[in-house]
């Protein structure tokens, strides 16, 4: 697999396995912590808000921990700092309680901000070789394959952590992994230390103390008239939610400061970041599409989806205690409307009241098991695996069917491929909206083959454009630019993820989840149909930038 690549690619290939493996296996069961009111105890609405707040910070940080590898620190230190911050903050979720709940949140923003962007540039970095040049775009699809190994092996060990021992486990599993992946990074130090250069700056490039002072202290002044204004003004918050004004508001010295860097370029620079702000404003779509799998679709598997482990798999689930079981008798459970939306309180968590396990609520009586007996279901994280698997498995086969195209002088180019990933993820939704049908509009139990599908679709969606994101940022960026490019990226995809979360706040209210998964729908055809657009003037810069396509 690593053949023709560089040598430190193997290294940071594991390290990022180690990373994702802790932030997904937190982020497989956040929004089931979050609404459990043996957890949390939040309402689907204020889970969705926090949510799509920590996963729009966890990608807006990068822009600060880019910033300062690239001027200061170094990627390599960039990393090690980023990584213990992560590793602290999930084991600290173990420990019950708001006010830890929300510090180790934050712990984890920060950590992420200078772990992210600075190991995707190591990758790039590596690849500035004459030898190893022209499988940058594969190398980075290898890389991608990494993050998903550790994505898809971490739900399993979710499983069976949070239904042997409880919650807190399975988040210290997360702050274990991270530290496993750092141990790897720097015993392979002598196979990156090379692509660790801090480039000179440029006299058009804003001094440091400047970016601080007129960029992060306007987006925390902003981020605080976000949150107050206006509600002030209105009497609720415009976005829904006062985290949503304030983190959209805080955005904005942000983006100017992006929008000045391409005004501010020099002739060499101008266009390629003009390409790569154009393509990052476009992306911002996908993300919200794509991260709502951890909180709508999440709750899709949780309440609507048949979770009856198949029997032929009951052995391998016992073994690894991976399935719940689930009885008639009398419990607390959250209070429901007419609508099969849990009721909250004033203060945005949970009303319980004593009943039968939610999941009984659209099941047929005559599927119900007999009293005295229970039925085994799947643990709902186990669903957030289907993602990455398919990524594992279909990554050879994207790569090796562009490859086959480049032969014959047929492969689409880098925003091309990324055009095609906006479309495809847009039949994903199609396939939601199908099931929503098929299970009438989630009256009865939908087939698990309806969220394996979704899931497969997205992913060579996925596939298409998020690798292609990363090495195009790197294909294009200033060489003393790029970890702040890669910052930009993150960017993008913060804004999405915040936009996941408003949008999958808008469950409980659309009461024909159809018209949820179009809404998606429409969303995706417009961000290919802009990528269309604009494909003949990126694959201009493309070429004349790298002289390539």
């Amino acid at each position: 697999m690593f053949k023709n690549h560089p040598k430190g690619l193997p290294v940071l290939f594991f390290t990022e396995l180690w990373e994702r493996f802790g932030f997904y296996l937190m982020l497989g069961i956040f929004t089931l912590y979050m609404i459990d009111p043996d957890g949390m105890g939040f309402s689907d609405f204020k889970a969705a808000d926090v949510y799509g707040t920590y996963l729009a910070l966890v990608y807006l940080t990068p822009f600060l921990g880019g910033l300062l590898a690239d001027r200061v620190l170094g990627y390599r230190l960039s990393i090690t700092i980023g990584g213990a911050l992560m590793g602290v903050g999930y084991i600290m979720l173990a420990i019950p309680g708001d006010t830890v709940f929300f510090f180790s949140l934050g712990l984890i923003i920060i950590g992420n901000g200078f772990f992210k962007p600075n190991i995707s540039t190591l990758v790039g970095n590596l690849y500035n070789d004459d030898r190893f040049r022209d499988y940058k775009d594969s190398g980075f699809n290898i890389f991608y394959m990494g993050i998903n190994v550790g994505a898809f092996v971490c739900n399993f060990v979710a499983a069976y952590l949070r239904n042997q021992y409880g919650w807190g486990y399975a988040f210290a599993a997360a702050g274990i992994g991270m530290f496993l992946g750092l141990i790897w990074f720097w015993a392979g130090q002598k196979h990156v230390k090379e692509a660790d250069v801090i480039k000179p700056t440029q006299p058009e490039d804003t001094p440091l103390p400047k970016l601080l002072g007129t960029i992060f202290i306007p987006a925390l002044a902003a981020g605080f008239i976000g949150w107050i204004v206006p509600t002030l003004l209105f009497g609720e918050p415009i976005l829904g939610s006062q985290s949503t004004d304030a983190f959209l508001f805080a955005s904005l010295p942000i983006i100017y400061f992006y929008a000045s860097l391409w005004i501010k370029a020099g002739e060499k620079d101008k266009r390629p970041i003009a390409a790569l702000l154009a393509v990052m404003g476009v992306v911002i779509i996908f993300w919200a599409i794509f991260h709502q799998n951890g909180s709508a679709l999440t709750i899709w598997a949780e309440r609507y989806t048949d979770r009856t482990m198949p029997t032929v798999l009951e052995g391998f689930s016992d073994t690894f205690n991976l399935t719940q079981e689930v009885d008639t008798s009398p419990r607390v459970v959250p209070q429901l409307d007419a609508h099969g939306v849990p009721v909250t309180g004033d203060d945005g968590k949970i009303v319980t009241e004593i009943g039968p396990d939610p999941y009984f609520n659209n099941l047929a009586k005559e599927n119900w098991p007999e009293e005295g007996k229970s039925l085994k279901l799947i643990s709902t994280e186990i669903f957030q695996s289907i993602n990455p698997f398919f990524v594992v498995v279909l990554t050879p086969v994207v790569v090796g069917f562009f490859n086959i195209l480049r032969r014959r002088k047929k492969e689409p180019s880098t925003p091309g491929k990324i055009g095609w990933g906006m479309l495809i993820t847009a039949l994903s939704t199609v396939v939601m909206m199908i099931a929503v049908l098929a299970s009438q509009n989630g009256e009865v139990k939908s087939s698990a083959f309806w969220l394996f599908l979704t899931y497969g679709v997205v992913t060579i969606g996925e596939l298409c454009l998020s690798p292609m994101g990363l090495a195009l940022v790197s294909k294009l960026s200033p060489p003393r630019l790029t970890a702040l490019m890669m910052g930009g990226w993150f960017l993008a995809t913060a804004i999405g993820n915040k936009l996941s979360g408003v949008l999958s706040g808008l469950w409980g209210g659309i009461d024909n989840k159809v018209f949820f998964f179009m809404i998606n729908f429409v969303g995706a055809l417009i961000g290919a149909a802009l990528i269309f657009m604009l494909l003949k003037w990126l694959k201009e810069i493309i070429r004349e930038h790298t002289g390539s396509h």
